[in-house]
């Protein structure tokens, strides 16, 4: 995403490396997820039926990317020779954005041998959060690259640019020309699915290039 669309504070190395001590892995996110819906629950302070059913909702839309998101050649070509960093996402399991995303992350990493993948959950590290926001907002999923170093290399997210502009030019309208908040989700979902993970995969192997 273009630095235009991001307030880039930038979290001190310390910051980075002390956020990376506490996260989990990808599978022990998707674990949490699978938990949370058979526990009929999501995490945070709201466990509303709308906020549980959009977690419910992610674990299917997880499951569906999972068999459908293949690697670009020249993706994998890229990740193969990747310098070594670790990617930290910030995210929650209740976040629609993050279950397109997260699939073709962790794949990515898979495929990466110098890339390590950690996920934090966003209101459990808001001071982190509030380095990385988009339009003054707590967006997610929100990708940090950094180095051995803790030194930040590169940011990404919080949804590929086609998905923002999607979210951005409903904003933009007149409030009573808007999209509903349903259908606008439903617009996007539509495009992630027709997308099939491809646009991540592309935005990726740019920031990618841009590191050598």
């Amino acid at each position: 995403m273009s630095m235009s669309t991001t307030d880039q504070q930038t979290a001190t190395p310390e910051a980075l490396l002390a956020a990376v001590s506490l996260s989990m892995t990808p599978a022990d996110f998707r674990k949490l997820l699978e938990q949370l819906v058979k526990e009929g629950r999501t995490t945070g302070e709201d466990q509303g039926e709308e906020m549980v059913a959009y977690t419910r909702l992610n674990l299917a839309r997880t499951v569906r990317n999972e068999k459908t998101v293949k690697l670009l050649p020249e993706v994998s070509e890229a990740l193969a020779h990747a310098r070594q960093m670790t990617w930290l996402v910030i995210t929650e399991p209740w976040c629609g954005d993050s279950s397109q995303v997260m699939p073709v992350l962790g794949l990515m990493a898979n495929a990466a041998p110098n890339i390590r993948m950690r996920v934090v959950l966003r209101d459990e590290h808001l001071d982190l959060m509030d380095r990385y926001l988009t339009h003054g907002g707590r967006s997610i999923p929100k990708l940090i690259a950094i180095d051995p170093h803790g030194e930040e290399l590169f940011t990404w997210g919080p949804r590929p640019k086609v998905a923002q502009d999607l979210v951005w030019a409903n904003k933009e309208l007149p409030e009573a020309q808007q999209l509903p908040k349903e259908e606008l989700y439903a617009k996007v979902h539509g495009w992630y699915a027709a997308n099939k993970g491809v646009a991540i995969q592309q935005e990726l192997l740019e920031k990618l290039k841009a590191e050598g």
